[in-house]
């Protein structure tokens, strides 16, 4: 691995309330990502357990726990900085849940946990959706190290609050990593138009694997899965289906990028009376 360049994944896998089941596929599709040549992974938002409000409850785990011992010894085993996506966190049965990220290092490290912290209380076109039934939201704005990069952590709805994106960048995060389950009517119009605004606005590479296909719940997710520049071009994107998206991250040229184009350096946080 160049010092500056790193090979990133986002998996996409449709997840569903078997988390047995969906252990094992996201096995087998990170050992595919590796195989291709990824030394960053990333996961989609609740990819252990997905689809059932009722299973949701049932299957909510703590950090560390079951789930997390499963991500640490599989980034150990194959030498690769993990991304959790997230899952439930919160002992079975408990009444407010965290949605969870976590970040696992070569070692096996639990190197970063971040609490998504924008939850999805919206009326869809297709139906209303109130994830603060189950979840509570997070307060922690959570940056990590990837090697020679440094990575930003949000989950899913975050991704429409720029501010989060903003401060994420002003921290020093390179990458943004935006692990999602995007509804289908929401995704097809706005999942890649935000992705690449993120992208352009910050100055960064964007990671974000999906879920995708109908979930036991009936509703369907959006998918497409895909890696983003920092001028906003998608460099790898995942078709409708279980797998990956591959890119290698120059990060040589966002060095490049935003001494040539100081967007960030432009600010004039004097000017922004909130």
């Amino acid at each position: 691995m160049d010092a500056r360049n790193i090979a990133v994944a986002a998996v996409q896998m449709s997840s569903t309330p078997e988390k047995a089941q969906n252990l094992a596929v996201a096995d087998g599709l990170i050992r595919q990502a590796v195989a291709a040549g990824a030394e960053l992974v990333a996961l989609p938002e609740l990819f252990n357990c997905h689809g059932l409000e009722k299973v949701y409850r049932e299957n909510a785990e703590p950090i560390p726990g079951p789930t997390t011992e499963f991500l640490g010894a599989l980034a150990r085993e194959l030498g690769i900085y993990l991304l959790g996506g997230s899952i439930l966190e919160g002992e079975p049965g408990a009444e407010r849940l965290r949605n969870t990220s976590t970040f696992f290092d070569p070692s096996g490290e639990l190197a970063a946990v971040y609490r998504k912290i924008h939850l999805f209380d919206v009326r869809a076109p297709d139906r209303e959706y109130l994830e603060s039934r189950t979840v509570a939201p997070g307060s922690e704005i959570v940056t990590t190290k990837a090697g020679a990069t440094t990575l930003g952590l949000s989950v899913c709805y975050d991704v429409r609050f720029p501010e989060l994106y903003r401060l994420l960048a002003l921290r020093g995060a390179e990458v943004l990593a935006v692990p999602s389950a995007f509804t289908l009517q929401t995704g097809k119009d706005h999942w890649e138009l935000l992705l690449r605004a993120r992208a352009v606005e910050n100055q960064a590479f964007v990671l974000a694997p999906a879920q995708w296909g109908r979930k036991a719940d009936g509703r369907w997710t959006y998918g497409r899965s895909m890696i983003v520049d920092p001028w906003g071009t998608v460099l790898s994107t995942c078709p409708d289906r279980d797998g990956h998206a591959l890119a290698t991250l120059d990060l040589g040229y966002l060095d490049r990028f935003r001494a040539e184009f100081p967007a960030l350096a432009n600010r004039r946080p004097q000017a922004y009376d909130w």
